[in-house]
């Protein structure tokens, strides 16, 4: 790397008298490794953390009877849109038949072709 060499010459002109400072030169592959360590420990620890903070709060998981009217409430969804099913079937049917009988219609009063 061409930037390390030149910080290098540059300290002692800043400060005279002080000692030559030897920076180490890191290579972008090193830096990339690092990111990827403390990625995938930020990844691994935080839910892990975050559920012990809200164990030490106090904060637990719903319970058993807070789901119970869920199952409920999913049973009345279920229904309704089983009978939105059946309605939306019986328009389309309707619809079908009021078409055939007007393209039923329709084709009679054509005049024939006179040539």
């Amino acid at each position: 790397m061409m930037a390390v060499p030149v910080l290098a010459e540059l300290v002692p002109m800043a400060l005279p008298g002080a000692p030559a400072v030897q920076l180490a030169a890191v290579e972008p592959g090193e830096v990339m490794i690092v990111g990827i360590i403390f990625g995938s420990l930020g990844v691994v620890f935080y839910p892990l953390m975050r559920a012990l903070g809200r164990r030490l709060e106090g904060k637990t998981a719903p319970t058993a009877p807070a789901l119970l009217g869920v199952e409920d409430r999913l049973d009345r969804i279920e229904r309704a849109i089983d009978a939105m099913s059946l309605e939306v079937e019986r328009i389309s049917e309707g619809q079908r038949f009021v078409t055939k009988l007007l393209a039923e219609k329709a084709a009679p009063s054509l005049p024939p072709p006179q040539s």
